[in-house]
């Protein structure tokens, strides 16, 4: 039997800039997913919807693993997978199946915390 996969976590926070995160204590609530919940790491990003955000998830998806679920934390999830499906697909993995997208935008950390939790619940399931 194999080992369960944990799920990936990125948080993608907007440049820093955007007044939807401005609730957010990001670094309390990146330590809060890396060492309190059931994640295999859980990483920031500044902008994954930039060119440099494309190439660096063609870097971070690893191929053929269709059994890894990736949390993605930041805007609207329709967006994310709008802008998220052909590195997925370039790596063999299925962007419906493998990707939970969270819009958490305009919350404060403890909700989002709460989200987030509940998204790593989900993936391991």
């Amino acid at each position: 039997m194999s080992e369960r996969k944990l799920p990936r976590f990125i948080m993608c926070f907007c440049t820093g800039e955007c007044p939807g995160f401005a609730k957010l204590e990001l670094w309390k609530f990146i330590n809060f997913v890396r060492n309190e919940l059931d994640v295999e790491y859980a990483i920031v990003h500044p902008q994954l919807c930039v060119d440099d955000g494309d190439r660096f998830l063609k870097d971070y998806l690893r191929e053929g693993e269709t059994d890894t679920i990736y949390i993605i934390g930041g805007c609207d999830p329709r967006m994310q997978k709008k802008m998220f499906k052909d590195a997925f697909a370039e790596k063999g993995l299925d962007v419906d199946k493998q990707l939970i997208s969270l819009d958490l935008r305009n919350m404060p950390t403890e909700e989002v915390m709460r989200k987030v939790q509940e998204a790593v619940e989900q993936a391991l399931k």
